[in-house]
């Protein structure tokens, strides 16, 4: 059994490798069986079919349902949107205004035919665009569903791709809006640095002093640097309940989720009680847990003199230290500029570099022993700390009740809004739109991205690498991964060697053939043999043992002949009981000439003979 568990566990030592390469190269692999898309349509088979062969049969998508706002971009005309021509506030002057470009293009890669998008041109550039909705939404009983598509088809340095839907009001001038136009909900991913957020944003309004706050709804647990990175469209997705709960979706995908009132920062409603802003520390009040000891007194001998670190005259300089040798020396291949002018810029003089004649040496110029701690220095006197016996803790000043409390317990109706909006800056080119949608009913949302977003994702995975080029491109990435290859190549034709090897067939022959005549002898005979051998070992030369040997040997296969031969019938068995008690008596005979060395092989002989 014991060879059967060793080429499992290196089976399974290779499956384990094979995964962790795996894992490398894909950081989560997606569900493409469960990712939430509507796919049941009559047409889904033909489209599927069409996919494999390079064809994507796509179709402009066509909204359903109770829909108070689309866009496909797919006539290639921004008739509905309005740029903005204000300026931004707080900025240089140079950059102030809104001027980024906007197109509407294809994808650069997995592109549909047919199938256009919302793209952002311009670098260290603000861009706004809008766009009136069908009618206004106003929050009632109906969930608010909003969704669009994102591609970030050159990565992202910094900047954002989030929209903002803006409060509905009878002067909303879409050519003037700007980074501080009033807003009802801001949504969309974000990216500044190695800082990659999903924001979920809503401004509420204080109804006792009539100002907004904006709300942050806590960030996603889950690592969002793909959706940045991988350059692949992704599917975000808001749904806002009248029961004050919200969701955030990426590709169908819940990424977080919460209540309006428990999980947004600041907190929704304000506290009950708040400290007293008129309130002041008296001068008195005492908050030293501890203080120095009033009687204590320095030792005598407690010397504040002295360095804290002296040399260590116990250090000896390292041999080949070169003392002549200065740590930067002027570099031999330097030349002078040829606009070089001595009157104006001085005499040139070649730039420093770490003289080469160091790297090989322990060290250059003049040696000097390091420092150590002084163990004599003890350093400024202190007296110990004692408990002040007139501690009275940390002061905190009395709570009084909130003006400005007030407790709303259906944050869901906030403000009306009418617009949607891209108010952005990104270093960063050719950020892809594409696909608003922002309706009621969750089966209309998804319909809509079952005929958008959809095909792009069967496209993109459709034109996936495959396994080999996906494992050379991480191992490009990641070099270690390079012998992890090996090791996993190697492990099959290692297993082939050890279990095609014929040396493990032939040890065991050989394992088989090792045996004596001791085995066939019983104790007391055991023994006597080997007296015998010893003794005629002494009398006999070594060509009279080898004969006695080969003697052994012969009647070594008789036995194992005449055993088998033993198992054949019932007659063989009644014959063998007469064989038996003759065997006996002439055992008896042998023991008798035991003295004897030669009758014991003779006797021996007789048996195996009378059996036969």
């Amino acid at each position: 059994m014991q060879p059967h568990w060793r080429w499992r566990r290196w089976i399974f030592l290779t499956i384990l490798l094979l995964g962790l390469a795996t894992a490398e190269i894909n950081d989560k692999e997606e569900d493409d069986e469960d990712d939430g898309i509507d796919m049941t349509d009559t047409n889904n088979e033909e489209q599927r079919s069409y996919l494999e062969v390079g064809l994507v049969m796509y179709q402009t998508p066509v909204p359903t349902g109770d829909v108070f706002f689309s866009e496909t971009f797919d006539d290639g005309f921004l008739d509905r949107w309005v740029l903005s021509k204000t300026m931004k506030e707080d900025a240089d002057e140079d950059i102030a205004k809104y001027d980024g470009e906007w197109k509407t293009e294809e994808l650069k890669e997995n592109k549909l035919s047919g199938d256009l998008g919302l793209v952002l041109k311009s670098t260290a550039r603000h861009h706004a665009i809008s766009a009136k909705l069908q009618k206004p939404f106003v929050f009632e009983s109906k969930p608010l569903i909003v969704q669009y598509e994102v591609n970030f088809q050159d990565g992202i340095d910094c900047g954002g791709a989030y929209i903002k839907l803006l409060s509905h009001s009878s002067d909303l001038n879409l050519e003037e809006f700007h980074d501080r136009t009033a807003y009802t909900i801001m949504f969309g991913p974000d990216k500044c640095g190695e800082d990659y957020k999903l924001h979920f944003i809503f401004r509420h309004k204080n109804p006792i002093i009539g100002d907004y706050d904006e709300k942050h709804a806590k960030r996603p647990e889950i690592d969002l640097k793909k959706f940045f990175t991988d350059k692949k469209t992704h599917l975000y997705t808001l749904i806002l309940k009248s029961d004050n709960t919200y969701e955030m979706l990426i590709d169908q995908t819940v990424v977080g989720q919460g209540s309006l009132l428990e999980d947004v920062i600041p907190p929704l409603n304000p506290p009950k009680e708040i400290d007293d802003p008129k309130e002041n520390k008296p001068m008195e009040w005492d908050e030293r847990p501890k203080i120095p000891d009033t009687n204590a007194v320095k030792p005598e001998d407690w010397d504040e003199g002295g360095p804290n670190k002296i040399e260590d005259v116990d250090a000896v300089k390292p041999e080949g230290w070169l003392d002549g040798e200065p740590h930067l020396v002027p570099d031999p291949e330097a030349q002078k500029p040829n606009d070089w002018n001595e009157d104006m810029d001085g005499e040139w003089e070649a730039p420093l570099i770490s003289n080469p004649k160091c790297k090989s040496a322990p060290g250059c110029g003049e040696w000097t022993p390091p420092l150590i701690d002084n163990p004599n220095y003890k350093g400024q006197w202190k007296p110990p700390l004692v408990e002040n016996p007139n501690y009275q803790g940390i002061w905190k000043p009395r709570k009084i009740p909130n003006p400005h409390y007030f407790e709303d317990l259906n944050p869901f109706r906030m403000t009306p809004f009418s617009a949607v909006g891209l108010e952005l800056w990104s270093m960063t080119s050719d950020i892809y739109f594409d696909n608003f949608i922002i309706c009621t009913e969750k089966e209309v949302a998804d319909r809509w991205a079952s005929d958008s977003w959809g095909l792009k994702k069967l496209v993109a995975s459709a034109n996936e690498p495959g396994m080999i080029n996906q494992l050379l491109s991480a191992a490009d990435e990641r070099p270690w991964l390079w012998g992890l290859y090996i090791l996993t190549a190697a492990l099959p034709v290692g297993l082939l060697v050890l279990f095609c090897w014929p040396r493990k067939k032939i040890e065991e022959e050989e394992e088989d053939a090792d045996f004596t005549m001791n085995d066939f002898l019983e104790p007391d005979e055991t023994d006597f043999a080997l007296k015998k051998d010893i003794k005629k070992g002494d009398l006999e030369g070594p060509e009279d043992h080898q004969e006695a040997q080969l003697d052994k040997g012969d009647e070594f296969e008789k036995t194992e002949n005449e055993e088998e031969d033993e198992e054949f019938s019932q007659e063989d068995e009644d014959a063998g009981e007469t064989v038996n008690q003759s065997s006996d008596d002439e055992m008896k005979e042998a023991d008798e000439g035991a003295d004897g060395g030669d009758n014991l092989m003779k006797s021996l002989r007789k048996r195996r003979v009378r059996k036969d």
